[in-house]
This record gives structure tokens, sequence and C-alpha cells, in this order.
């Protein structure tokens, strides 16, 4: 996600650090690349326009003229106007009654189908609300079917009528949401390989019908600077309350999201970054802004590992941990847990200074993450609990067993042995950083 754009923006911001003091010469040559890196990144060019604008106008104010660090202020700076860039203050779902109805619009092909279940689950895990799904996109061949498929992965309920009339299925969905006390009523609808009159008429009569809380717009962020088209057609005849981005974890340049709010005045409110279930993340502008400038973003990580990791199980493992009784058991319990976080480089690129310590472009391979799993999984409860007793015919026994050889096991016990010394000397309060 805007890898390329923010290896130039930190690359730009980055020379400003080299000058004792900030000149009009060198803000105009650093303004000059971040002009650059945003046009590369297909950002609309009004948006650039005004954006360089406004960060050379305050650039060049007393404020930073006069600092002590210049460079610092005028990374704040850039900072900030990226932030405002984005959308300023995170938009939240607006709710008002029960339930609260989403209506999800977009052009066909976009993720709207998969998008509404991603937000039917986060809802539910984030908020602990009760959403109900409802299949209005009666034209599409096996979008019904593949809205209850969702529904059914996800242990959510879909409504369905099958191939009726679209604003009788939605607002017969509300009566039912009522009856059965669901929180949020989210309306999977009909979308078009483009904007016709049709499409528009029919949105506008189940807007008409049911006054949905929110009408979101689901939008591929892969189509460029066309998106904003895209979303002015929407607009025109909805007036949306909002949109969401999928396919951010493609090859997409990230110009899409630097210009919808500027243009369209539609907040971003969540992202999709991967094609799981669980892969829609809610929009924070300011935490994409650092994560865009290389400053990391350690509040989504935490949320991130949160959502995923069993709470009982690591305070478990913690206390193991810190009495030294942490065992290969415990190791191969915290192992799983690892993994639910998805790819590993992902996690390490939202952590502050990765690039300055070479980790940005760092591969993890999971088939090394099943290897050890599976050289553990070879030894018998009683080794796991007791690595000491693992001579070599039981090594040899294990490397046969897990597929892998007996050099592969002997690393791994002392990569764990050292792992035990290491929390041993933390709490004891001896520990040193390595650098």
């Amino acid at each position: 996600m805007f890898e390329s754009l923010s290896d130039r923006l930190q690359s730009a911001v980055n020379k400003i650090r080299g000058y004792g003091k900030i000149t009009e010469d060198n803000i105009n040559e650093i303004t000059r690349e971040l002009r650059l890196a945003l046009l590369e990144a297909d950002v609309n060019y009004t948006v650039v326009k005004e954006f360089i604008a406004s960060v050379k106008e305050k650039a060049l104010g007393e404020e930073v003229v006069k600092s002590l660090k210049p460079s610092e202020v005028f990374i704040k700076i850039v900072k900030d106007e990226l932030v405002e860039l984005l959308g300023g203050e995170k938009a939240d779902i607006y709710t008002s009654g029960k339930p609260s109805i989403l209506m999800l619009v977009g052009l066909q092909g976009s993720g709207k189908t998969t998008t509404i279940g991603k937000l039917a689950r986060l809802l539910r895990k984030k908020h602990a609300k009760k959403p109900l799904l409802v299949a209005c996109d009666v034209y599409r061949p096996a979008a019904i079917d593949q809205l209850k498929q969702i529904g059914k992965e996800l242990n959510i309920e879909v409504y369905s009528e099958g191939k009726g009339n679209p604003v009788e299925i939605s607002a017969n969905a509300i009566e039912y949401a009522k009856e059965n006390h669901y929180d949020y009523v989210l309306i999977d609808t009909a979308g078009r390989l483009h904007i016709d009159e049709e499409l528009m008429l029919e949105l506008q009569n189940i807007n008409e019908k049911v006054h949905p809380n929110e009408i979101i717009l689901v939008i591929d962020s892969m189509m460029g600077q066309d998106a904003i088209n895209v979303i002015e057609g929407f607009n025109n005849s909805l007036k949306l309350t909002g949109a969401i981005l999928t396919k951010l974890d493609g090859d997409t340049r990230g110009g899409v999201a630097l210009s919808v709010r500027h243009l369209t005045n539609v907040p971003i409110k969540f992202i999709g970054v991967s094609e799981k279930m669980d892969g829609l993340e809610e929009f924070y502008p300011d935490r994409m802004a650092t994560r865009i400038l290389g400053m990391g973003d350690l509040l989504s990580m935490i949320e991130k590992a949160e959502d995923v990791i069993d709470k009982d199980e690591a305070m478990k493992a913690a206390k193991k941990m810190s009495s030294g009784k942490f065992d290969l058991e415990d190791f191969l319990s915290q192992l799983k847990q690892i993994k639910k976080l998805g790819p590993l480089e992902n996690i390490i690129k939202m952590l502050p200074g990765v690039k300055k310590m070479g980790l940005d472009n760092v591969k993890i391979n999971p088939k090394d993450m099943a290897h050890i799993e599976a050289i553990v999984l070879s030894m018998t409860p009683e080794e796991r609990r007791n690595p000491d007793i693992l001579k070599a015919q039981r090594k040899i026994r294990i490397a046969k067993g897990s597929g892998r050889t007996v050099e592969e096991v002997n690393r791994l016990l002392k990569q764990f042995e050292q792992m035990k010394q290491m929390m041993k000397q933390m709490k004891n309060g001896n520990f040193k950083m390595p650098f």
C-alpha cells in the first residue's frame, strides 16, 4: 500500500534534515520532489498543486525560519497537510435507531458483495453488534448465492427473497430486522459495469423507501483517477455519506485515497487490505499519513494483534516467561497465535524506522514457520516440556518425523535457549539492547 509513494516522499523529506536552515531555494527543491512523487502516484493534478502551495506557504513562514529544528517543523507540516488531504478526522459510521441501515453501492467488480461481509464481521467483532445482510442484487448471476455463502462462513444471517423487487425486499428486510432485534441492516445493492439511469433510479427508490443512515460507495482503488468520476456520478444522485476503498493491498499507487476527500468531500470510512474476511480496516487519516512518511503505525498494529490474539493465552504465556518456565509447548502455542496476524512483513512495516533498519523489504517465508512447527510437533509432549532430554537419537527421530534435518532441529533448540536466556535477563533487569 502506497509503497512507491512512501519511498519517494520519505526520500524527499529526509533531504531537508541535511540542511542547517530553511531557505526558499531548498524548500523549492524539496517541494519539486514532493510534487513529482504525488503526480507519479496518480494523485489528481489540482490536489497536488494545492497541497504543494500550502506546504510551501507554511514552510516559509516565521515559525519554520526561526525554529531551532527547521527540518522537524517542515516534516510536521508535510504530515499535517497529508492528514488534511486524507480527510483530517476519522469518519465514523453514523448510527441512529435500531436497526441502523447501511446501503452499499458500487460498480460491478468493485468487490461490493465481499466487502459487505467484511463490514458485517467488523461491526460484530469490534462493536459487538448484531448485523443482518440483505441480498438486493437480484440481477447478477450467483450474487445471492455468493452473499449466502459469505453469511454461512461468518455465521451471519442473510435475508433473501430471491429474484424479487429490490425496493420491496429492502423494506421487508427492515421489518424483519426490527422483529428480530438486529442492530444493523447491510443492504447489498446491484452494480453495473458503468453508471446508468436504470441503476441510479433503483438505488434512489431504495433510498426513498428505507431512508438508510449511511449510503457507502465501494470503489476499486486500482481504477486510478477515473474513480473520482464514479464517486461524483453516484454522489450527484444519492448524496453519499462515505466510501470504502478496496484492493489497497494490490499494486495501487495510492492516488485515489489522496484525492477522494479533497475533490468530492466524500470521506473514506474503511479500506480493504486483503481478500480475507478480516481484511477490512477503519480508515484513520493520521495513521495513514504517518505510515506513508515511514513513521510507523503502532496503533493499527496493536489493534490487529488484539483482534486475532487470544488474550488469555497471551497472559498465560507472559506469566510463564516471567517465571522462567516457558517451554516448547508454550512456544508452539505462541507460534500459532503469531500466524493469525497474517504475513509478518506487513506487521514489521508498521514499526517506526523500519527503513533505517533495512527491514522495509524483508521477506519472511511462511514455509520457514511451517518447518519450525513441524519440528516441534514431531516431539513428544514430554520432550516439548523438557527439551534438555533431547539427545542425538531423539533428534534423529524428530528430524525424520518432521522431514527436516538434524541441523535444523539443533538450530531451533539453540534459538529457543537463547530466547529463554534473554527472557531471564529481562526479568532480572540485566538485558541490554544489542545496538
